[in-house]
This record gives C-alpha cells, sequence and structure tokens, in this order.
C-alpha cells in the first residue's frame, strides 16, 4: 500500500488533513418574482442566479436552438448519406451517460429506417477508453461504413487514424476537454471545441447526442420521428454524469422526468426504477443520481456497458426487467467491492506523513496491488469527501499499467492539473482524460513515484484555503412552522436539483429528543427546533447517514444535547405514508441541553 506525500507552500502550512466544515449562507441577491413563488423559493432561486418567473420556464421551446451547436447539421448530413445501405455502428464509453447516448442514437437511427446500426462497448479493462486503435480494429470485423461515437472520441487521435487507414469514416460526437490534437475525424460535434459558439457548453455526452439526432429528425424525417421522445434517455444520462445544470441542461432533465413521471419512457428505465424501489410517479432527479445511475455504471465498472444497454435498448418489459434484475446484482457485487477498497483506502489515507515542518500532502495518490481498476473512481471520490483533497486512487490494469481515477475539489481543475503535468514532464503520463472535478488517466507502473511528486506540487500549486476546506452552503434558517411536509413537498417539486443548481440545504439549531443507531452507521434522531415548536408540537424525524465512524463523529451527540444541523428538508415515504425528515448534511455538538 502507497500513499502519495509532499510538502506544500508556506502560505498553507497548518491546513488540516481532516477540517471541520463551515457552513456559509448563500447570498440571495433581490429578485423580481412574483407573489405566488413562495418566499422560501425565492430567496433559493435567487441565490442560484434566477430572477424572474420567466427563469423558471423549463418548457422545450427554452433549448437553445438546435442549429446552434457547432457541427450538427454537417453530423447530420453524414448520418444520413449512410441511411438506405450503410452499416452505422455507434461506439460508446462505459458509464451511464455512454450508455443511455448509445441507446438514444441506437434507438433514433433504428425509427428512422436506418438500414443497419449497431453498437459495441467493448470492455474497457482490455482495450481502453475511447475510440483506441484496439476497438477500431475490433469493429472493423462488423464491416461498419461509419463509425459513430457518443461520450468520446475528442481524445482519439491514433483510434481515428486507424479508422481513417482502414476507409471507415468517423463521426465524434463528445462533450469531453479536447487535447492540443484533434483527430482527423469527418465531422466532430462537441460544445467544449475551442472557438464553440453554443451556449450550453455544460451539456453531457447524451446531450451532444441529443442535438445531433434532432438536427438529423428535422433533416430526414420532421413529420415521422419525434426527438422528444427520447427526453428520458437524455434526463437520465445528463443526471448521472453530473454535469452543470445550467439553464439548457434543466430544461432537458425537467422535461425527461416529465415523461418518465407520465410512464411514457423506455421500458428499461421503469425496470431500473422497479428494482430500485422508486416511486415512478414521483421520481426526482437525485432517484436517477442515486437508484438508477448506479445500476446502469456498476456494468461498467466490473464488467462491460452492454447489459445496461441492453436494458436501455429493450422493448418488452419482461426483458427490460430481467436486464434490470442482472444489474442490481451487479451493483451488489460493487459496493461490496468498494466497502473493501475504501477501507483499505482510508487505513492508507491514516497514515498520512508529515514534513520536519509539518507541511501536509494535497495531492493524494492511493494504490493497493488488489484494487479493482473499475471502482478507483468510486474510492477516489469518497476519500476526496472525508479529506478534502484531490485524490487519485489507482488500480492495476490487465497490461500491468496502472490506471487511475481522479475526483477534486472545488475550485481546481484536475483536468487541467493532469494536463500541466503531461506538459512539463513529457513521457510521465500515457493518456489522460475528463472534467475539472473527474479525470481518469494510465501510467506505467515505473513512473508511479515521480508521477506522485508532480501531482502534489501542482495541487499545491493550485490550492488554498478555500479550496482545501470543506465548505456547506446553507440556503439559511427555516422557521420552526416551515418544517412542514407542505415545504419538503414543495421543494422536492421545485427542481430538477443537481450539479450546479444544488439541492437547498438549511441551518439551524436543535435539541435532541431522542437518538438511536441504525444499521451501526447511521443516526437516527427526534429533533425539536431550539426556536419553539413546529406548530404542531411534535418532535421532527432527521437522519444522519453514515455519520458512526464518519469524519465529523461525536461522542457527545446524545439525547438531551443541543446540536447544529445543516440539512435538507425532504419527503420521507415508508409504507405508503409520509412524514417529513431533515437529511443530514452536518451535525455540529454545541452543549447538552439544561
Amino acid at each position: 500500500m502507497e500513499l502519495a506525500f509532499l510538502a506544500v507552500s508556506p502560505a498553507l502550512v497548518g491546513v488540516p488533513a481532516v477540517s471541520t466544515p463551515e457552513i456559509r449562507r448563500r447570498v440571495s441577491p433581490p429578485s423580481d418574482f412574483s407573489t405566488d413563488v413562495h418566499p422560501i423559493l425565492q430567496r433559493v432561486y435567487a441565490a442560484r442566479g434566477l430572477s424572474r418567473n420567466a427563469d423558471l420556464d423549463l418548457s422545450l421551446d427554452r433549448l437553445l436552438p438546435v442549429g446552434s451547436l457547432d457541427g450538427v447539421d454537417a453530423a447530420a448530413q453524414l448520418l444520413a448519406e449512410h441511411r438506405a445501405a450503410g452499416r452505422v455502428l455507434v461506439i460508446g464509453d462505459f458509464d451511464a451517460d455512454g450508455a443511455t447516448s448509445t441507446a438514444l442514437v441506437v434507438r433514433s437511427l433504428r425509427a428512422m429506417r436506418f438500414a443497419h446500426v449497431d453498437f459495441l462497448v467493448p470492455n474497457r479493462f482490455r482495450f481502453g477508453y475511447g475510440l483506441t486503435p484496439e476497438i477500431v480494429a475490433l469493429a472493423a470485423t462488423r464491416r461498419p461504413t461509419l463509425i459513430v461515437t457518443v461520450d468520446n472520441g475528442v481524445s482519439s487521435v491514433a483510434g481515428v487514424a486507424t479508422a481513417s487507414s482502414l476507409g471507415i469514416p468517423v463521426l465524434v460526437t463528445d462533450h469531453h476537454l479536447p487535447g492540443a490534437v484533434l483527430p482527423r475525424a469527418q465531422v466532430i460535434v462537441n460544445p467544449n471545441l475551442t472557438n464553440a459558439r453554443f451556449g450550453s457548453p455544460a451539456l453531457a455526452g447524451v446531450g451532444v447526442a441529443f442535438y445531433v439526432i434532432a438536427a438529423l429528425a428535422r433533416a430526414l424525417a420532421p413529420d415521422e420521428f419525434r426527438v422528444a421522445d427520447m427526453l428520458d434517455l437524455v434526463a437520465l444520462g445528463t443526471v448521472a454524469d453530473v454535469v452543470p445544470l445550467d439553464r439548457n441542461n434543466r430544461v432537458l432533465v425537467a422535461q425527461g422526468l416529465r415523461r418518465i413521471r407520465a410512464g411514457r419512457c423506455v421500458p428499461g428505465i421503469l425496470a431500473l426504477l422497479d428494482s430500485a424501489g422508486r416511486s415512478v410517479e414521483q421520481i426526482t432527479a437525485a432517484d436517477l443520481g442515486y437508484a438508477v445511475a448506479p445500476r446502469l455504471n456498476a456494468a461498467g465498472r466490473l464488467d462491460d456497458m452492454s447489459v445496461g444497454i441492453g436494458c436501455l435498448l429493450a422493448d418488452e418489459s419482461s426483458e427490460a426487467a430481467r436486464l434490470a434484475g442482472l444489474l442490481a446484482k451487479l451493483n451488489e457485487e460493487r459496493r461490496e467491492i468498494e466497502q473493501r477498497m475504501q477501507l483499505e483506502a482510508l487505513g492508507i489515507a491514516a497514515t498520512v506523513r508529515f514534513s520536519e515542518n509539518g507541511d501536509e500532502s494535497l495531492g493524494l495518490c492511493l494504490f493497493e496491488e488488489s484494487w479493482h481498476q473499475g471502482v478507483v473512481g468510486l474510492v477516489a471520490g469518497r476519500i476526496k469527501d472525508r479529506l478534502h483533497r484531490p485524490v487519485i486512487a489507482f488500480a492495476r490494469a490487465e497490461d500491468g499499467s496502472l490506471r487511475g481515477s481522479g475526483r477534486s475539489v472545488s475550485g481546481v481543475n484536475i483536468r487541467d492539473a493532469l494536463d500541466s503535468i503531461a506538459t512539463r514532464n513529457p513521457g510521465l503520463i500515457d493518456k489522460f482524460g475528463g472534467h475539472a472535478m473527474a479525470a481518469g488517466m494510465t501510467l506505467p507502473e515505473e513512473n508511479l513515484g515521480r508521477f506522485k511528486t508532480a501531482f502534489a506540487a501542482e495541487i499545491a500549486a493550485r490550492s488554498d484555503r478555500e479550496s482545501l476546506t470543506g465548505v456547506i452552503h446553507s440556503d439559511g434558517a427555516l422557521q420552526a412552522a416551515e418544517l412542514s411536509l407542505d415545504t419538503a413537498r414543495m421543494l422536492r417539486g421545485a427542481g430538477p436539483w443537481g450539479q450546479g443548481f444544488p439541492e437547498p440545504v438549511f441551518d439551524g439549531g436543535f435539541h435532541v429528543v431522542d437518538l438511536r443507531i441504525l444499521g451501526g452507521k447511521h443516526v437516527k434522531m427526534m429533533l425539536q427546533p431550539v426556536d419553539g415548536s413546529n406548530g404542531a408540537g411534535d418532535a421532527i424525524e432527521a437522519i444522519a447517514f453514515g455519520y458512526i465512524g464518519g469524519a465529523t463523529e461525536d461522542p457527545s451527540l446524545r439525547s438531551g444535547a443541543r446540536i447544529e444541523l445543516a440539512y435538507r428538508l425532504e419527503v420521507n415515504e415508508y409504507r405508503g405514508m409520509e412524514r417529513v425528515q431533515l437529511n443530514c448534511q452536518h451535525v455540529r455538538v454545541m452543549a447538552n441541553r439544561v
């Protein structure tokens, strides 16, 4: 077991390895909402940049125009050339965004009567990420006349070159940040290309695919094919990939959720929701992110994504249910592997070594011989949340190299950090790519020691106290009378909430009336607001998931204590009954009750 270490700049000396999160209230600027928007929502919306009722309009006609995404018309023309007699092969990524992108394109092209459409998502542990030369060689055995990448390809210079040498044209649709050199594909559609004019660079891969298909439908079958019928897949992929929910993405997700709630979605999504025990009629973006997406992702993490894509392509409910059951089993296996790896990673992190002057490591690299390469990203995220540090977790690949998955903190762009390291240290990293908050990479094992040093130095140069302190942003306090089921229902329906448009969090003081431990790690409490009863005089339920053994666990949390909470106000549905519940994001024991 190994852990990276490097002393940091003097300006950061004394920043603790596990800092106590600071609760910071959001600023709500003046707004011009009408009186029919509840005052709580007015301040929540204003803190997220909205100011008037028109900003709440998430109807389809508020989407950015299809033709405004650079390259979609050329992509539609290229696709149309292969409609009658071509063989289109869709090559996707191995996560939920890639699965939904693949299903969307395959379903759409088949609905528009393309002669032959198929997909290929090989095992990433054997073939690597993106359109690699090895994947192209496998794809060539299917004799495609056109390869279409979804949610990958913008970094696949060698793969596109291989396809070109075999006479296979390539259409790249992607949303990842491009490298210094673009692949020489026939067409590239990516809102993050240099000089791109599209107004929403936050599109997920499935969002890019949606725009390409919309342009194609407009050209080929405007009266026969409704691209809006694919919005359930767009919503799932967008939420699963944790891209920022800007206005355009909020429209896509809101419209997709409407379709799912009405039951007008692919059977696979219904089967996955049923497998997760979620109500279709009440589904939220959080349900997609925390219940459905992990089941899809489990296939790509432990095996390959073909099972997940098959579930989303299934037209019969029975087949969708069968595949959803397989995904549920894979997800349980993933959980068991992740729990073991997380414990091992915490053990490594607990041995963070300090230099003689007390400086600490800011960029952590974790590696253990037995780790599963499909789960290291989850482990990196857990440790990042625990230590408030950028983390890369590595596992050994089948070819002997190390594959790392990194997660970062707000204010530190980990993809740019890797780019800087690669530029300054030629040959140190084999491949890398990703986003500001998440990135993947490969390197020879013998380079790990040098990479640790370079990574820690790079993170030290890019970090400050703000980025390395856990900050919980609050939307202020709620009055005791506002801690009600009606308020919780209102907040649930006011989304979609997600990355960049976060679900409301509130803070306040409470007395602990009763407390018990659930499952050895969760704390269930009954609370009374410090500022009075909640109207009916009843105590309020609260749950602190993972509190026992967590970074902020306090043994003085007991009945009679006074606590300060940051919490989400939620609807807890159990056995057909709904109750209001505080989902604790942070608990701080202040004093015993007197």
